[in-house]
């Protein structure tokens, strides 16, 4: 697949493009106008509560005023300035449906990169009508700023070195890859202020920049370093001034480590965590007790953490169907419910086989590899904390776009022969997926809510601030 298409089809993938980002406001629209009644729950009502903090009187918006570093601070403050410029929650979530729908240009732009603009288009539907998406726009949860961010972020990352002919050109000032850079540094440090996650991973974007990145690769990695630095280091400083400590952006972290690695449940892990007294104490004693469980569990711990997070991480679950579970809207009916399963876990099944397809057909270029070293270390950080249905939604474009790729590929019959050694690579991951699916697959079948007998994980929050 070209992934540098012409003048002419630039154009026409750019108004392809535009259609299907407003098609995914309309469904994003629809969805906040018809969704059925519910309240906001678990995380939902503490970052509600935490923005009404900030915007209080007492407070004020300063940053010096507010106790907050459990959480990132980008998402309070989302919810905090349009709450208080409008005096409803509604307007944020008519914002979020703006927000979200944004991020179908970006996947749209990263497929195009990375496969060319066919796939890209398929990969901007997906984004588009994706069910999960769709649901989170119109809830109080992170997610959906954070993709949008995120994603804009790693197409400007994508377009640095999209063309490194131009970027070594005689007489060519490389201003536009430079620029680039800082729009990448400037979305990537947003993304960081607002889920903290990113901020390990900001290295390996950097030294992708560096890898193979023709001349001037150096100025424009250290631009992006440069640039995410200056953004997230305010709120470090704030920290420094409020609390005299080192925090780079909050202290989540540390209870995700004791929780994702301590041999207790998470309802004890919580009781030890809110025992010890004060916020920066807290998050100490976490560090520290996360560690030492990390230590006691080798020589087998990391082979302990696959066989326990890549279920949770790739469950066939979302909040969605939680919400249902958990009774947030009310009493649903058998047949709705099997519905919602349906629609939310068929299309994350299909995005799953078609990237395996996907990653076994298509050869490595420098965009493609930036898209799977991405998916690695991310996973990788829920391995080491714990995972969650939740937690692989800024990861799912990854799928999107190699979905995209396969899905073109086979419409068009144009697939690469795919090789015995990545065959059985493929194979491979299959399995794990399937592995991990399975246990999800028996829960919601046992779960009374689709009208089978029995229970079910219906945790709704990964790690509830003190």
């Amino acid at each position: 697949m070209d992934a540098k298409p012409a003048a002419p089809e630039r154009r026409t993938f750019g108004r392809a493009l535009a259609i299907l980002s407003a098609a995914g406001l309309a469904a994003r629209v629809a969805f906040l106008l018809f969704e059925p009644a519910t309240s906001p729950v678990a995380d939902e009502r503490t970052w509600i509560d935490w923005a009404r903090n900030l915007a209080s009187s007492k407070v004020a918006f300063s940053p010096f005023r507010t106790r907050l570093v459990f959480y990132p601070p980008l998402y309070h403050y989302f919810i905090a300035v349009l709450e208080a410029a409008v005096g409803s929650l509604t307007a944020v979530k008519w914002a979020q449906v703006l927000v979200g729908s944004l991020l179908v240009p970006a996947v749209g732009r990263v497929g195009r990169a990375a496969f060319g603009p066919r796939a890209g288009l398929t990969a901007a539907a997906i984004a588009a009508f994706y069910p999960d998406l769709v649901w989170f726009s119109t809830h109080f949860w992170s997610e959906t700023l954070f993709l949008t961010l995120l994603w804009w972020a790693f197409e400007r990352l994508l377009a640095t070195g999209e063309s490194r002919e131009l970027a070594s050109a005689p007489g060519e000032p490389g201003s536009r890859h430079m620029g680039a850079a800082l729009a990448a540094g400037l979305m990537w440090g947003l993304a960081i202020l607002t889920r903290e996650t990113i901020l390990y991973l900001t290295p390996l974007a950097a030294l992708w920049l560096l890898v193979r990145g023709g001349r001037g690769s150096r100025a424009r990695a250290a631009l992006f370093l440069l640039t995410a630095t200056l953004v997230v280091a305010p709120w470090t400083w704030r920290n420094w001034v409020v609390y005299r400590s080192f925090i780079p952006v909050s202290t989540a972290g540390g209870l995700n480590v004791f929780q994702g690695n301590a041999r207790l449940t998470r309802q004890q892990v919580y009781n030890r965590y809110r025992a010890v007294q004060g916020r920066l104490e807290q998050y100490r004693y976490a560090q520290r007790m996360g560690l030492r469980a990390i230590l006691e569990r080798q020589p087998t711990w990391f082979l302990e953490k696959l066989r326990d997070e890549m279920p949770r991480l790739w469950e066939a679950d979302s909040l969605a169907l939680v919400h249902i579970k958990r009774g947030a809207y009310g009493n649903v009916g058998t047949g709705w419910a099997v519905a919602a399963a349906v629609a939310v876990v068929v299309p994350y099944l299909a995005a799953l086989a078609l990237f395996v397809v996907a990653l076994a057909a298509f050869p490595a270029t420098r965009p493609r590899v930036a898209l799977i070293v991405f998916l690695l270390g991310y996973t990788a950080i829920h391995m080491a904390t714990h995972g969650f249905a939740r937690y692989r939604l800024p990861v799912m474009p990854v799928f999107f776009v190699l979905a995209g790729a396969a899905w073109t590929a086979l419409r068009e019959r144009a697939l690469p022969r795919v090789s015995h050694r990545s065959a059985a690579l493929a194979a491979a991951l299959a399995l794990v997926f399937a592995a991990s699916l399975i246990p999800s697959l028996r829960r919601n079948l046992a779960h009374p809510a689709f009208g089978f007998e029995g229970g079910g994980d219906l945790a709704l929050e990964d790690a509830p601030p003190p």
